[in-house]
């Protein structure tokens, strides 16, 4: 009886035993996944701030002419690049791109000119992209154009390489501004409205009720005669 109690107990321990030898080791964690950075930042293209005539030449620049849509009638100009070379690109890189239309002649001289071109006078909310493009500076570019009646010319602070996007048309002589500002554009047609925008009422050089600009746009000259 004892050895058949000690036979039974010798089976029992075997069969743990060999039930313990086929246990399965446990498989080692798998290495955890990196958590992206929450303020990671996102790629970004950079593209080139061009603008059309970046690259235009002489010739092509002295082809074009600018009218102007406005409240009191049409102007319309044409421009002197082999003058003021940057000015005019800059003019017309303004124009093309839209950022004259519905901007005013926010400053009137009587008898003297009309200043326009102040971007933060368009219709409707400033973007971004123009307050930027108001902020460009360009180089002065005096020249030997007189300031006469019918010209055009790039305004500016009393600072020399001051100027942006704002421009004025005289209506009366401005000797005074020769070889220092950059005249680069004559009215050709519609001098009657410029007089009527300087005739009308003022307030310490701004106007009562300023006109706006509904639209400027790009042209080819037809019997313009650049100098």
């Amino acid at each position: 009886m004892i050895k058949t109690l000690f036979r039974i107990s010798l089976i029992g321990g075997m069969l743990a035993a060999a039930a313990f030898g086929q246990a399965v080791s446990p498989s080692p964690a798998p290495a955890a996944t990196p958590i992206p950075k929450a303020n990671a930042r996102p790629e970004t293209k950079i593209e080139p701030n061009t603008e059309p005539f970046d690259t235009a030449d002489v010739a092509t620049m002295a082809s074009k002419c600018v009218k102007f849509d406005t409240e009191a009638g049409d102007i319309e100009i044409e421009l002197y690049p082999e003058s003021a070379r940057e000015t005019v690109r800059n003019f017309l890189n303004l124009v093309a791109i839209g950022a004259l239309d519905t901007t005013t002649f926010s400053r009137v001289v009587p008898g003297f000119v009309i200043q326009g071109g102040n971007l933060y006078s368009r219709e409707g909310k400033m973007t971004y992209a123009l307050g930027m493009r108001a902020r460009k500076v360009i180089p002065d570019e005096p020249n030997k154009i007189l300031h006469e009646r019918g010209v055009l010319s790039m305004a500016r602070t009393d600072e020399p390489n001051t100027a942006t996007t704002n421009f004025f048309i005289l209506v009366g002589p401005g000797a005074h501004l020769d070889g220092t500002f950059a005249a680069f554009g004559r009215v050709t047609n519609g001098m009657e409205t410029v007089d009527a925008i300087n005739k009308a009422p003022v307030t310490e050089e701004k106007p009562d009720r300023p006109v706006r600009i509904r639209t400027a746009r790009i042209n080819a000259c037809t019997g313009a005669t650049p100098r």
